[in-house]
């Protein structure tokens, strides 16, 4: 698969990526996108347990729901979206996710809805959003030049901080004007948004190639391979996926208990969410100084280190100062996690050969994502048996353990991480010789 890196190929352009007319539109649909998506990501748990009063196991159900997708569909979704072009699966499934969420308000209008739409909702939107995500980290090594991925990710990790910032407390006072199901249409608006900005981008992909013995099998061999057999891909799997399921388990039942237990009103619980969000934005503006100061090997696990101790406050909230101790911890947090994402995605984008990065990506959403509807059912379980906050306390203590993996690889000590470089036409060696599996 060739490049879009037509304008100033292989050097960072001046004035950086602002100044890069197709990352700009990219970035304006998406960064709305990601507005409206925060408000979904508060109002549809909110339809459950305010409109249809669901209990704590259904709650971490529709959790589970909402990521199931990433183990039914995330291996072979990166075959095929690398035989598609990146352009037209960000479109398609935009509208996809634009016109399945328009249902909810609607069948609350016709007093139709029922808690089972919900999870049928969180389904389809989640298979979207699997094939969207894919083809969203693998365009955009096509449009940048790899020296300017870091930037990229962060200027894009920075609106949906910033998305995250404003959209819960917006999304919670439209869920207390219009209702829960009604805050929804936002989200369809923002979808159809991004898809009119990303059908606006002027480079064109270029069409895969189609080879006559391709085997869907076979591909997805190749991209499980190519991440197993590379120790670093491996232990930043192994880190995130632990992450995930503990955080899906906190998620399942972290409404749940400032609305139900703690009476919070959908207001103050988004501006909660948006509170700890801030974390977010100033990750995504230092995640660049972090690397360069302590090494981009460190850059990626001192941060995961430092997120566990922030979520042992939530079991221990109650409706006093503490709430503001919870909202101190949700910006700590947010700074790690977000530091953590920008230098390992931005890693994992530099290190594989442009063929195999739809795969790559699939894998590692696979991998990583997977644990997610797990971390759901399992939060929903537990807080049925053991109450919330027991649930929030285990793992709690899951969290503290996540880094592990990557403090004991390679990763540590690393200042400079490996990239893929593509072989000379003199040189005979294949591009996978030039860069070691393992450091």
């Amino acid at each position: 698969m060739t490049s879009l890196q037509t304008p100033s190929e292989g050097t960072a352009r001046r004035g950086g990526l602002w100044h890069h007319p197709d990352f700009r539109r990219l970035w304006i649909g998406e960064s709305v996108s990601q507005f409206g998506s925060t408000v979904s990501q508060l109002a549809l748990p909110l339809v459950a347990v305010l409109a249809l009063h669901a209990s704590t196991f259904q709650v971490g159900l529709l959790t589970a729901c909402q990521t199931a997708a990433f183990v039914l569909v995330g291996l072979p979704a990166g075959a095929w979206v690398e035989r598609m072009r990146f352009r037209s699966v960000l479109v398609v499934n935009d509208l996809a996710r634009a016109a399945v969420l328009a249902w909810i308000p609607t069948a609350a209008l016709l007093g139709v809805l029922r808690i089972w739409q919900l999870y049928l909702v969180a389904l389809v939107t989640g298979v979207a959003t699997v094939f969207f995500d894919v083809a969203y980290q693998s365009y955009l090594p096509q449009l940048v030049n790899r020296e300017e991925l870091v930037e990229g990710n962060a200027k894009l990790q920075a609106s949906e901080s910033t998305s995250q910032i404003v959209g819960p407390g917006l999304g919670g006072l439209l869920v207390q004007a219009l209702g829960a199901p009604y805050a929804l249409l936002v989200d369809a608006l923002s979808f159809v948004w991004s898809a009119g900005w990303v059908r606006a981008i002027r480079a064109q992909s270029p069409r895969p190639e189609r080879a006559t013995d391709r085997s869907l099998s076979r591909e997805i061999r190749e991209g499980l391979s190519f991440v197993l057999h590379n120790r670093m891909l491996r232990a930043i799997s192994a880190c995130t996926a632990t992450a995930n399921l503990f955080a899906a388990m906190i998620n399942a039942v972290f409404l749940v208990l400032l609305a139900r237990e703690l009476h919070l009103s959908a207001g103050v619980i988004g501006l909660i969410t948006s509170t700890g969000s801030v974390g977010g934005l100033v990750g995504a503006l230092v995640a660049g100084r972090v690397a360069a100061r302590i090494g981009q090997g460190r850059a990626i696990w001192v941060p995961m280190a430092l997120v566990g101790p922030c979520s042992l406050v939530a079991p221990f909230v109650h409706r006093d100062w503490t709430l503001g101790l919870l909202a101190v911890s949700e910006l700590a947090m947010w700074i790690g996690i977000v530091v953590y994402n920008i230098t390992q995605v931005s890693f994992r984008q530099a290190l594989c050969p442009p063929g195999l990065l739809g795969r790559m990506n699939a894998t590692m959403r696979f991998l990583v994502w997977g644990t997610l509807p797990l971390g759901g059912l399992v939060g929903g379980l537990l807080g049925s048996a053991i109450g919330v906050r027991g649930t929030l306390l285990v793992a709690g203590i899951g969290q503290l353990l996540a880094f592990l993996p990557v403090f004991f690889s390679p990763l540590r000590h690393m200042r400079e991480l490996p990239r893929h470089v593509e072989p000379s036409t003199d040189d005979d060696v294949p591009a996978a010789e030039a860069l070691p599996a393992e450091a």
